[in-house]
């Protein structure tokens, strides 16, 4: 996990992140053990920024990955020195990490100092999602 959230630190420190001032960085570990990492990066445009989970998470499935066993979250106040706030992934992350996590993947949330982290499912931050179960027909939930 100290890699995970390293790499993830680091990620944040280099984010582009011009107009909001809010560094995310974001560190996947892949099922065979590899580890990719990137950060959010804006634009003027503001839809056309970027989130640091999704980077990280294409990163991976550039490199082949299709299947996530970790992500670690680390975002802060680019502006402030390092306090109490944890970034959680807002939905459209969430979205993409259901896509390739295995079941039970733990997702990390730290602070910047990383004296705080917390520790969830993609199931409890994204229950029912939309995903290949749904598109088969499968389902998911007992009616």
């Amino acid at each position: 996990m100290a890699a995970l959230l390293a790499a993830a630190g680091a990620a944040a420190d280099n984010a582009y992140a011009p107009y909001s001032k809010f560094n995310v960085g974001a560190a996947v570990r892949a099922a065979d053990g590899r580890l990719f990492a990137s950060s959010n990066v804006e634009n003027a445009s503001y839809g056309l920024s970027l989130c640091a989970e999704a980077n990280a998470i294409a990163a991976a499935a550039v490199a082949g990955v299709r299947e996530i066993t970790h992500i670690a979250v680390i975002g802060y106040p680019a502006a402030l020195p390092p306090d109490d706030t944890i970034a959680a992934p807002c939905g459209r992350c969430r979205q993409m990490i259901a896509e390739f996590a295995v079941e039970g993947a733990e997702i990390i949330l730290a602070n910047r100092a990383q004296t705080i982290v917390t520790h969830h499912t993609i199931e409890e931050l994204l229950p029912l999602a939309f995903g290949r179960a749904v598109l088969s027909g499968t389902p998911t939930t007992e009616a």
